[in-house]
């Protein structure tokens, strides 16, 4: 093979991914009724594989949701997948999803107990993102979408429902805006709409805590720990969406955007917060940190490679 193929394996039936089929009552397609977990690899190295299934077992739980073997089976599509997308022989990195719904059932809220899970796998080039996204930033805008409270949904549950998400995407893109930045129905900023964000408010290196509701991002735990090593101060705190607006750097954290500096803040009556072109001081050293990071993982687990 002289060219990448983007695959997916639906029930361990691995296919182009133009040609995967689900059935229309699968509770996934139906009802969002699924978990899924995201990676790309270095060098063929799945990165925070471990961490990210811990976070997948997890999000199974909050949904009451039995996995049995399906990890182990997971795992074999995945490869299968990955080896039908000539990725091994042409020495391309991957982006990889992975999905378990509840099943194929009848058109009812209520799941029936007999129902078999349903796998899907996803795997695509790695995203490549505009570079000007880096050597500039992107433009964030406080939208009045807000993110579904914690008794509502959990956010931790990373899920195959994401209105909520897409309705503060679409919000922030009618106000000329690349992504959102959501608050809670307390008016405390919890993330982007598929990412972690950061902010250097007052001198710190601050990011939302679990108070205000987000998803526990194995990036944003990266960052942390990458930048505990190297003697710079980060914690988690509750953060007014005034407190945003002070802030003298951004930027937002997630696997396939690494770190990625913010431009600009734009508040809803269009004024806006502008941050320094391509990160500021401590945005550019949380990224090499990070990547150093990445570095050092995947030579410490080389034997995990995928190719």
């Amino acid at each position: 093979m002289t060219e990448f193929l983007a695959t997916a394996a639906v029930d361990g039936i691995v296919t182009p991914l133009a040609e995967a089929r689900i059935p229309v009552l699968d509770r996934g397609f139906l009802y969002g009724d699924s978990i899924y977990e995201v990676f790309r690899t270095y060098s063929g190295v799945p990165l925070f594989i471990d961490e990210h299934w811990r976070r997948f077992e997890n999000s199974a739980r909050l949904i009451h949701l039995e996995l049995g073997g399906a990890r182990a089976k997971l795992t074999a599509d995945i490869r299968a997948a990955i080896a039908a997308s000539g990725a091994p022989a042409l020495n391309r990195d991957v982006y990889v999803r992975y999905t378990v719904t509840r099943g194929e059932g009848a058109i009812d809220l209520l799941p029936k107990p007999d129902l078999r899970l349903r796998r899907v796998v996803i795997v695509k080039e790695v995203p490549r993102w505009n570079p000007l996204h880096y050597s500039r930033g992107v433009t964030v805008a406080i939208v009045g979408t807000q993110r579904n409270p914690h008794e509502a949904l959990d956010p931790n549950i990373k899920g195959g429902n994401y209105l909520n998400n897409v309705l503060g995407v679409i919000e922030a893109a009618e106000l000329g805006a690349d992504d959102c930045l959501m608050l809670s129905d307390a008016g405390l900023v919890t993330e982007a709409s598929n990412s972690n964000v950061f902010f250097v408010i007052d001198g710190e290196l601050v990011t939302p805590s679990q108070q205000a509701a987000n998803l526990r991002g194995l990036t944003k735990e990266a960052v942390h720990a990458a930048c505990k090593a190297d003697g710079l101060a980060s914690r988690e705190t509750e953060i007014a969406a005034a407190d945003a607006i002070r802030a003298t750097e951004c930027f937002l954290t997630s696997a396939t955007r690494e770190v990625m500096p913010v431009a600009a803040l734009i508040r809803r009556d269009g004024s806006r917060r502008e941050f320094p072109a391509g990160g500021g001081e401590t945005t550019r050293r949380v990224a090499a940190l990070y990547r150093a990071a990445v570095d050092e993982y995947v030579a410490a687990h080389r034997e995990r490679s995928l190719f």
